[in-house]
């Protein structure tokens, strides 16, 4: 098929999920990317092999792998050079997830599209990234997605703010009596860190956490980090990111709870006793993942997070699974 011919080539045109405007077209594209990496991913095939799920006609069929694979085994579907490679952040001595990307062309017009999608023209924004420890790190793919909308937004306010947390005040101050549309963009203790120490009344500013407290403050619960920045920022509004390295895609929430994906990314929920198993929206399980962005390396991810889906596309993140190992994962040894 057309579709197979363009996974075999270098894209230099647009991706067809980003065309994907409907329910039957997503669902036509996820069953024609899982028998391509059906039959191109190793990984994919032998997992599916296992399970004895090897034949899918409608998009509830598809299996998951379960993430921890992206740690274990490389997980690729086709056979051209790996462009780079993205990798999760990890103490030391553990061992971290590693995406490998054959076309980084595909990742950008990921973040282009989703981009335009959920905030409209990149230009119109100055775009501030706060990502101390990300920015320590090569492979980072929450620093390549900021570049990227720093780069795209031409302003010469943009950047990248790492400990300097009185320069990025300063910016912020600069553009009170404007109206400058602002996105900051941070990791969770960074946010956290600059509230205590410059709260103030920005408007015209969409704050987005990303999450991960790595271990440099208590954990908290998301509403109660909102309500910190709200009390700190009471103008701005508050939002999250969904993402992680082994995605090529993002969710977001406009109101920091309640996360959107994009047309070419759903999420369900699984059973957390029987992780083979679907259970009905609304009701707490594991979120499974289709991203079909992901198309050179695996599409339908079980990730370790627990939350909930529902009817209109839309899931909340509730937690992590208790135990480091989501079930099935030792049904293939280590590469």
């Amino acid at each position: 098929m057309l579709f197979y011919l363009l996974l075999s080539q270098i894209l230099v045109v647009k991706f067809p999920v980003f065309d994907i405007h409907s329910s039957e077209a997503f669902e036509r594209i996820a069953l024609e990317i899982y028998r391509y990496q059906l039959r191109e991913n190793p990984v994919y095939h032998q997992y599916c092999h296992l399970i004895n799920k090897t034949e899918a006609s409608r998009l509830e069929e598809i299996p998951f792998i379960p993430i921890q694979f992206f740690k274990s085994h490389t997980v690729v579907s086709d056979k051209r050079p790996v462009q780079i490679t993205f990798t999760s952040s990890g103490t030391t001595g553990s061992i971290v997830s590693k995406h490998h990307v054959t076309d980084l062309h595909v990742y950008n017009q990921s973040l282009d599209h989703s981009f335009i999608e959920t905030y409209g023209d990149s230009k119109d924004y100055v775009i501030l990234a706060l990502l101390p420890h990300y920015l320590d790190r090569s492979g980072s793919s929450l620093v390549h997605m900021a570049q990227r909308w720093i780069t795209d937004s031409t302003r010469s306010e943009s950047g990248f703010y790492l400990n300097n947390l009185e320069e990025l005040a300063k910016v912020l101050k600069s553009f009170e009596k404007t109206n400058q549309k602002i996105i900051l963009i941070g990791v969770t203790f960074a946010l956290l860190q600059l509230a205590e120490e410059h709260s103030m009344p920005l408007k015209n500013v969409i704050i987005i956490e990303t999450g991960g407290m790595k271990g440099m403050r208590k954990e908290i619960v998301k509403p109660e980090l909102h309500n910190t920045l709200r009390t700190a920022f009471p103008n701005a509004s508050i939002q999250s990111e969904y993402g992680m390295t082994e995605l090529l895609s993002q969710a977001y929430a406009s109101d920091g709870i309640n996360f959107t994906t994009p047309p070419w990314m759903k999420v369900s929920t699984r059973d957390t006793n029987d992780p083979l198993s679907a259970i009905d929206d609304g009701k707490t399980g594991g979120l499974n993942i289709i991203d079909l962005a992901n198309y050179n390396s695996c599409s339908f991810i079980a990730t370790q997070d627990l939350g909930k889906s529902f009817e209109d596309g839309s899931f909340q993140v509730l937690g992590r699974f208790d135990h480091s190992d989501i079930r099935g994962c030792n049904l293939m040894a280590v590469d």
